[in-house]
C-alpha cells in the first residue's frame, strides 16, 4: 500500500484493494512480457463502489449471527430472502486487491513477497482478536487462505492462476461452497490484474452487458434445474445448484453495478458506497462491536426479528456512512486501514490530507 510518497487520490489502499497498477516489475516476476505502465492511477471508483455495496450485503447477511453469536444458521438470517451475495463479491475483491498490492510492492520493495507476508499475518492476528466477540468472522479464513493459496500463487504465470481458479471453483460448485469457493475467487480475482481487466472496468459497458447476460442466462437455467430437483425430491446435488446460483447472481450484481457506474447514477453510487467501500476494514469490525452493543446492552431483539435486523443494519450502515464520509474529507485512509498500511510496509504512513495554504 502507499506511504507518504504517494498523494491522496492515487491508491485504491484498504480491505480488498491496494495501490497502482500492474508494474512491469512484478509482470517480468510473474513469467509474462514487461510492459510500461504509470506510476500510479486515479482510484478506481468501481472497486470502492462494489465494495461498499458487499459491505451492506455482508452486514445483513451476518447480523443475527453477529447479535447471537453464533457462525451457523438453519435458514437464511432475513427470512427468503437471501444476502450471501457479499461473500463471493467481497472475496473476488481481497484477490484485486492483493495482486494489485504485489504490484506495487513489487516497484517498491527489494521482497515484495515479504510485504504481502506481513499484510496476511497482520489480517489473520486481527481476524483471530475479533473471532472473540464473533466465531463467525471471515478474516482469519481470509488470511489462512491468503497464506496458504494466494501467496505461493504470485510465482505462477497467469494462465496457471487462471486454470488453478476455473477448478477450485468448479470442485467448490460441486461440493456446494466452503473454503474452496472463496480460494478460487481469490485466484480469480488475481487473475483479472494479471490479465489487464481491472484496468478496464471503468472503460465498458459492453462487455459488463454481454457477460451480465451471460450470468442471467445461466442463472435462469440453475434455478429451473433446481426446481425440477424439488420437484422430483431429488436432493442430492441442491447445494451445488444453490451455490452456482448464488455465484452467477453475484455476477449479475457486479455487471450491473458497473454498466451503472457508466450512467448519470454514477455520482449518486459513488456518494453512497464508496465511503463504505474505502473504509471497509474499520467498517466492518466496528459493525460488530455495534450489532453487540444494540442487542446485549441496548436489549434489541436483533437475534430473534427479522425486522429489528433490518433496522439495525440500516442505522449501523448510515452512521458508518456519515462517520466514513467526515474522516475521509480529513484522512487518507480509515484509521484501521492506516495501522493495517503500517504494518504491511513497516513503516509510518501519513495519515491526514494535507491542507492547503490559504490564498
Amino acid at each position: 500500500m502507499p506511504n507518504e510518497d504517494h498523494p491522496p487520490g492515487l491508491n485504491i489502499g484498504d480491505l480488498t484493494g491496494a495501490p497502482g497498477v500492474p508494474s512491469a516489475r512484478a509482470e517480468a516476476t510473474a513469467g509474462e512480457a514487461p510492459k510500461a505502465t504509470p506510476p500510479g492511477r486515479p482510484r478506481i471508483a468501481a472497486l470502492d463502489v462494489l465494495r461498499g455495496f458487499a459491505l451492506g450485503e455482508i452486514l445483513l447477511a451476518n447480523i443475527q449471527l453477529m447479535a447471537t453469536g453464533t457462525s451457523t444458521v438453519v435458514a437464511q438470517p432475513m427470512g427468503d430472502w437471501d444476502p450471501w451475495l457479499g461473500l463471493p463479491i467481497f472475496s473476488l475483491l481481497f484477490g484485486i486487491g492483493f495482486a494489485m498490492l504485489l504490484d506495487s510492492a513489487a516497484s517498491r520493495a527489494p521482497r515484495p513477497r515479504l510485504v504481502l507476508l506481513r499484510r496476511l499475518l497482520t489480517l489473520l492476528a486481527v481476524g483471530l482478536v475479533h473471532m472473540l466477540l464473533w466465531p463467525g468472522e471471515v478474516l482469519t479464513k481470509y488470511a489462512i487462505a491468503g497464506l496458504l493459496v494466494l501467496l505461493p500463487s504470485t510465482w505462477l504465470p497467469r494462465w496457471a492462476m487462471a486454470g488453478l481458479s476455473a477448478a477450485l471453483l468448479t470442485a467448490a460448485v460441486i461440493s456446494g461452497g466452503g473454503p474452496l469457493l472463496i480460494t478460487g475467487l481469490f485466484l480469480l480475482g488475481s487473475a483479472l490484474v494479471r490479465y489487464g481487466v481491472i484496468e478496464q472496468i471503468e472503460r465498458s459497458t459492453r462487455g459488463p452487458l454481454l457477460l451480465g447476460l451471460a450470468f442471467a442466462v445461466g442463472l435462469a437455467s440453475a434455478l429451473w434445474v433446481q426446481a425440477g430437483m424439488r420437484a422430483v425430491g431429488a436432493t442430492t446435488y441442491l447445494p451445488s445448484m444453490t451455490t452456482l446460483a448464488d455465484l452467477l447472481l453475484a455476477g449479475i450484481y457486479v455487471c450491473a453495478l458497473l454498466i451503472l457506474l457508466r450512467t448519470p447514477l454514477r455520482p449518486a453510487l459513488q456518494f453512497v458506497f464508496a465511503p463504505l467501500g474505502r473504509m471497509a476494514l474499520t467498517n466492518y469490525l466496528t459493525a460488530t462491536l455495534l450489532v453487540l452493543a444494540a442487542s446485549h446492552l441496548l436489549g434489541l431483539p436483533i437475534g430473534q426479528s427479522s425486522s429489528a435486523a433490518f433496522q439495525a443494519a440500516g442505522v449501523i450502515l448510515v452512521a458508518q456512512w456519515l462517520f466514513s464520509t467526515l474522516w475521509l474529507r480529513r484522512y487518507r485512509q480509515g484509521p484501521l486501514e492506516w495501522l493495517w498500511r503500517w504494518a504491511t510496509w513497516a513503516h509510518r504512513p501519513t495519515l491526514r490530507i494535507p491542507t492547503s495554504p490559504s490564498a
